[in-house]
C-alpha cells in the first residue's frame, strides 16, 4: 500500500490567513493527505503567503526561503506559494523565487490536491496570473449573492448548513478560533491594496457561518473570533444591513461557545442599533477592534476615508456610555503624503482624549497600484520614522494607563496556557522545583511582586487574540493546580505590566 503523501501549511499573516489554512488542510485531508506539523516532515510544504505591508511581504518570502532550504536537509519535497502573496503577484513572484515549486492563486484551492501532485509529479501548473478580482463579481452587492458561488472565495467553506463535514481541519488546540463571516472590501481606501486581491465584499449566509461555529464549539473551541476585511458591512450583499446584530445572539447561543468576539469595524459604518447589540448580547466580549487609521479630518479624506478627530471621540462615548469598561483598539497609519505637522497634532489630540486600550502605529509605504502610490507631497522616510516613534510612545504610555485604570477591577479570564511567561526555560523551573525555590520569583517578576506564583496566561474580556496583551493569573497553588486550558476563570487585577494583567484568581 502506497503511504499517503504528507503536506504542512505554514501560515503567514492575519486570522483569515488562519481561516484559508485550515479550509486548505480539510480538502486535502479529505482526499487522503496527511496533515504534519513540521514543514521539515512533509512531501510538500504549502505556504500561505501575506501581501498587505512591506514587511509583511519579506516575512512571507523568507518563509518560502526557509522551506525550500529544507529540500536540502528534511523530506520536503517541493514548496508551493498560495495566500494573498501569491494572488497577488503571481508569475512575477514565481520568477524572482525560483525556491517555490509553484504559486498558485485563490483560484486554485478546490483544486489543491491535484495542483499538489501534479507538482510532486514534476508536472507543476503555470504560476498565477494576477488580476483585479473586483472584476470577477457584479458591482452592485444586491446581484452577488447568486454569482459568490461561482468564484473563488477562501475560507467560504462552500458546505451548507445541513451538513457537518466542512472542509476545515484545525491546525491547533486553542481553545479560541478566527471564524470567517465575510471576504473582500468595497471601500476605496487610498493606502490599500486588499480590495485587487481579496475582491468585492461578500458575506457569509448566516446558516453556513452557524453551521461552522457549532463544529468549532464541538471541538472544544470557547471563544469565536468572527473576521472579515469589513464586519460592519456584514449582510448589505444579502440585503439586511442589520444582520450582524441577529447574528451575534444566535452565535452566543450556542453550546459550548463562552465568548463571541467582533473584529475590524469600520468607525463611518458603524450603526447605533450594532453597538446596542453588542451591549446587550451577554457572552459578546466588550471590546471593539475599531479602524480609525488616522483622525485629522483633511488627511481622511486624502486617504478616502471618513470622521474627524470629534466624530471619533463620540463614538467612542457611545460605546463606553453602554459599556463603561469596554475595550477599544485601533491601527492608525503615520506619514500618509501630504500629513503636517498639524494633522500630526491632531492625532495626538485624538489618542489623548480617546483613551484607546491597544493602538497599532504604522508608518507608510507605498503599495502596489495604489492611489496613495501617485499622489504628490511623499514624506521623507526618515521623517515618517520620526512620527511613527513620537505616536507609538505615546500610544504605548496612554495603553499602560489605561490598562492600569483596571486594576481592582474584576475580569473572566479564557486560560490558554499553563506555562509562565517569565520561565528562561523547563531547565530553570526544574531547577526550582528541585531546590525547593518558588519558581520564577524573580524580583523583577510582576507576578511575583502581586505575591504569587505564574502558573497560568490567558486574556480578559477586553484582550483580542495575539496583540492586546495577556493576563497573568497567580493564586494559591492548589487553586492554580486545578487550572485547565479553555477554562474561563474569574480573577481580580492586581498589578499591571504594559498592557499586560496580573490577576489573582478568585477561590
Amino acid at each position: 500500500m502506497t503511504p499517503a503523501r504528507s503536506v504542512a501549511l505554514v501560515t503567514l499573516g492575519c486570522t483569515r490567513n488562519e481561516v484559508d489554512s485550515e479550509e486548505l488542510a480539510g480538502r486535502l485531508a479529505s482526499q487522503g493527505w496527511e496533515l504534519v506539523e513540521d514543514a521539515a516532515e512533509a512531501d510538500v510544504a504549502v505556504v500561505n503567503t501575506c501581501g498587505f505591508i512591506e514587511q509583511a511581504k519579506k516575512d512571507s518570502i523568507d518563509a518560502i526561503l526557509e522551506a525550500g532550504e529544507l529540500r536540502e536537509s528534511g523530506r520536503t519535497q517541493a514548496v508551493v506559494a498560495v495566500g494573498c502573496l501569491a494572488e497577488r503577484y503571481g508569475r512575477e513572484l514565481a520568477d524572482e523565487l525560483p525556491e517555490a515549486d509553484a504559486v498558485l492563486g485563490f483560484d486554485s484551492y478546490r483544486d489543491m490536491s491535484a495542483h499538489l501532485q501534479a507538482v510532486l509529479a514534476g508536472h507543476a501548473p503555470e504560476a498565477h496570473v494576477p488580476g483585479d478580482r473586483r472584476t470577477l463579481l457584479p458591482l452592485a452587492p444586491l446581484e452577488r449573492a447568486d454569482a459568490a458561488g461561482e468564484v473563488a472565495i477562501p475560507g467560504h467553506g462552500g458546505a451548507s448548513a445541513a451538513t457537518r463535514d466542512l472542509p476545515r481541519a484545525r491546525l491547533d488546540d486553542r481553545p479560541w478560533a478566527p471564524l470567517k463571516i465575510a471576504s473582500g472590501c468595497d471601500r476605496r481606501c487610498a493606502f490599500c491594496a486588499i480590495p485587487t486581491f481579496r475582491g468585492s465584499f461578500v458575506s457569509r449566509r448566516p446558516t453556513d457561518v452557524i453551521a461552522e461555529a457549532r463544529w468549532l464549539a464541538e471541538r472544544g473551541v470557547r471563544e469565536l473570533f468572527l473576521v472579515s476585511e469589513n464586519s460592519t458591512s456584514y449582510g448589505k450583499d444579502l440585503g439586511e444591513l442589520d444582520l450582524l446584530q441577529a447574528l451575534l445572539p444566535q452565535l452566543a447561543a450556542i453550546e459550548g461557545v463562552e465568548r463571541v468576539r467582533v473584529s475590524y469595524l469600520q468607525p463611518a459604518e458603524i450603526r447605533p442599533g450594532l453597538l446596542e447589540a453588542m451591549a446587550a448580547t451577554e457572552k459578546v466580549s466588550p471590546w471593539y477592534d475599531i479602524s480609525f487609521q488616522h483622525s485629522a479630518a483633511g488627511l481622511l479624506r486624502r486617504m478616502r476615508r471618513f470622521g474627524s478627530t470629534e466624530s471619533f471621540l463620540e463614538l467612542i462615548a457611545g460605546v463606553r456610555e453602554r459599556q463603561p469598561d469596554a475595550a477599544i483598539r485601533s491601527n492608525v497609519i503615520v506619514g500618509f503624503p501630504g500629513e503636517t505637522d498639524d494633522d500630526l497634532a491632531e492625532l495626538e489630540r485624538f489618542l489623548t482624549e480617546a483613551r484607546l486600550d491597544v493602538v497599532g502605529v504604522f508608518g507608510y509605504s507605498d503599495e502596489d497600484g495604489t492611489e496613495g502610490e501617485r499622489l504628490g507631497d511623499k514624506l521623507d522616510p526618515h521623517v515618517i520614522d520620526e512620527r511613527v516613534e513620537r505616536i507609538r510612545s505615546l500610544a504605548d504610555e496612554l495603553a499602560a494607563q489605561r490598562a492600569e485604570d483596571r486594576i481592582g477591577q474584576p475580569v473572566r479570564v479564557l486560560v490558554e496556557s499553563l506555562e509562565s511567561p517569565f520561565a528562561d526555560d523547563a531547565r530553570d523551573a526544574d531547577l526550582d522545583a528541585e531546590t525547593g525555590g518558588t519558581p520564577f520569583a524573580d524580583a523583577d517578576n510582576p507576578a511575583a511582586k502581586a505575591g504569587g506564583t505564574p502558573f497560568a496566561v490567558g486574556r480578559a474580556d477586553h484582550q483580542g487574540p495575539d496583540v492586546d496583551g495577556e493576563t497573568i493569573l497567580v493564586g494559591e497553588p492548589d487553586v492554580l493546580a486545578r487550572l485547565a486550558v479553555g477554562d474561563l476563570i474569574d480573577a481580580v487585577v492586581e498589578s499591571t505590566e504594559g498592557i499586560d494583567l496580573v490577576a489573582r484568581v478568585v477561590q
